[in-house]
């Protein structure tokens, strides 16, 4: 039986001959269509059934699969009485060799936490899975609270991050490091004055201003004051109340970021104060010196630096989104917050090492005097194929004491799975570069301070089959540091400048007896020995 309307064509056809071939055309058309239409409903409807099993599929192996090794955990708080509140790194660490894992999983609150402890796990996870790695948990305490959200670090992964991100490796890149390594080397010059003028002054306040310059000079373009500067001061109290904040598990609020919305009056929210305080700090951080230097610009008076080069591009009519002033703030903000504590951590622990290792001290300086002409002082000509011990001892203090023990936590965008563990959507994943910089099997005797192992046989260059430490020191995949390059450098020529110039020397109490040092560390997210002797 034929439909009705065929049918009626049928009839139609019968009536007039003539439209009977027209018709027929027509009648096969509108057939193939409908069969047509149909083909693709089932088509689409089978794809969608298709993906749902697939979906279904997955998600139901992922929940078979069980979660990485950890601590017993407690109903409801999980973990909560068992993370630690300082020195987390080792507690991650001694958990993982307990229950020889190389992938924990700890939960708080309801909140999966995921720490790598070896570079194996971060590279095939950060690096190879880096699209569903990259970003970042929301952070109420750092980039709501406390107004950090400017700093590229911090920023959830998108298009903003992007736009920021491409900037800096425009003016960060190898080459372009190269540029701005005068910046370095007149900061290091600098220094070495203050050491002669101020003797008796603490190496850490001669390093701080070291680093503040380095940056300032990097990031802005412009000059600090010899003594007591603003900005520097600022920056050791925005950067210091960050690196607190900054460390997981610190602040309740980042667990359960409806805390941001109790009062600062109610016992028990005393983080709403300090949040208040250091969100003030941190705007004027990043406020004034970006301001003194759009002022310079505009005056035609700016000298060649991440901002003033930012602004040129932009005048000149440059269509990326990047050089938008919001972007050139951020990351100029960014590149101070970063640089000055983490350059000051690095000379800081390697100054330690060779108080309590005066032979490599020695070797050092007979390097130095083999290579460097009289009369001058190191500059950034002496590379390492001519002082490959210097580039040694920049390695060994980078890994020795790393400043950055555990990095910036990541967030996983979607369920995953590694080594038959299953990791949970929204897992907060941090990767213990202590532990990687400290692997016996990868380092041996890794607590001790040897340059040497980054060195072949002979000592004369250094040896490529050592796992070099800045494969964990500066991060890992998309969100690895973009000045890196430019730190390295400003490290290495500040290191090989105190080393030909001065001895460095434990002090002496009034009797004459050593003073010996305690090995202290602040525990925040960039550490500093927090006292050293003199240099001389």
């Amino acid at each position: 039986m034929f439909p009705v309307t065929v049918t009626r064509m049928a009839a139609a056809i019968y009536k007039n001959p003539h439209s009977r071939k027209s018709s027929l055309t027509r009648t096969l058309q509108v057939a193939q269509a409908n069969s047509m239409a149909l083909f693709d409903f089932y088509l689409d409807a089978s794809l969608v059934l298709l993906t749902l099993y697939f979906y279904l599929k997955r998600r139901s192996s992922y929940s078979l699969l069980p979660l990485p090794p950890g601590p017993k955990k407690w109903p409801i708080i999980g973990n909560l009485m068992d993370m630690p509140t300082e020195v987390e790194w080792k507690t991650y660490h001694r958990w993982s060799k307990e229950l020889d894992t190389d992938i924990l999983h700890v939960s708080v609150m309801g909140t999966d936490i995921i720490v790598l402890d070896t570079a194996e796990a971060a590279f095939e996870l950060f690096e190879r899975r880096s699209s569903i790695y990259s970003d970042r948990p929301r952070m109420p305490m750092i980039n709501e609270l406390m107004k950090w959200s400017f700093n590229v670090g911090f920023m959830q992964y998108g298009d903003n991050w992007r736009r920021h991100r491409r900037l800096m490796h425009q003016h960060l890149h190898p080459a372009a490091a190269r540029q701005l390594r005068p910046h370095a080397l007149k900061a290091t010059h600098h220094l070495l004055q203050r050491i002669l003028d101020e003797p008796h002054t603490r190496v850490l306040e001669h390093l701080r201003y070291l680093a503040g310059e380095t940056i300032m000079s990097i990031a802005y373009g412009l000059d600090i004051k010899p003594k007591d500067d603003p900005y520097i001061q600022i920056a050791e109290q925005g950067v210091h109340a960050l690196g607190i904040a900054a460390v997981p598990g610190t602040f309740l609020v980042d667990i359960l970021p409806i805390l941001k919305y109790v009062p600062e009056w109610v016992p028990g929210a005393g983080f709403k104060k300090k949040a208040r305080e250091w969100a003030k700090l941190a705007m004027m951080m990043v406020d004034m010196p970006f301001e003194a230097a759009k002022k310079e610009f505009a005056e035609g008076k700016a000298t060649p630096s991440l901002t003033s080069l930012s602004f040129l591009k932009a005048e000149e009519g440059s269509k990326d989104d990047a050089f938008e002033e919001c972007v050139i703030r951020g990351s100029a903000g960014t590149l101070y917050a970063a640089g000055t504590d983490s350059t000051v951590a690095a000379i800081a622990s390697c100054t330690l090492a060779l108080l309590e290792n005066p032979d490599v001290l020695e070797k050092a300086q007979a390097e130095l005097d083999s290579v460097i002409k009289p009369g001058h002082l190191p500059s950034f000509e002496d590379n390492e194929d001519n002082l490959p011990y210097i580039t040694a001892i920049t390695l060994e203090a980078l890994r020795w004491r790393d400043v950055a023990p555990i990095a910036i936590p990541r967030y996983l965008q979607v369920d995953d799975e590694y080594k038959g563990y299953r990791l949970p959507k929204g897992s907060i994943v941090i990767a213990n570069a202590w532990a990687m910089l400290h692997n016996e099997h990868v380092y041996p005797d890794p607590f001790a301070f040897r340059p040497e192992r980054f060195l072949t046989e002979d000592g004369k260059s250094l040896d490529k089959t050592v796992r070099d430490p800045r494969h964990a020191c500066f991060g890992f995949g998309r969100r690895i540091c973009p000045a890196r390059f430019m730190a390295f450098s400003a490290v290495w020529i500040a290191l090989a400048s105190i080393m030909y110039c001065f001895d460095i020397k434990k002090e002496a109490d009034e009797d004459g007896n050593v003073v010996e040092l305690t090995h202290d560390y602040d525990s925040a997210l960039i550490v500093c020995v927090e006292s050293l002797a003199r240099v001389t």
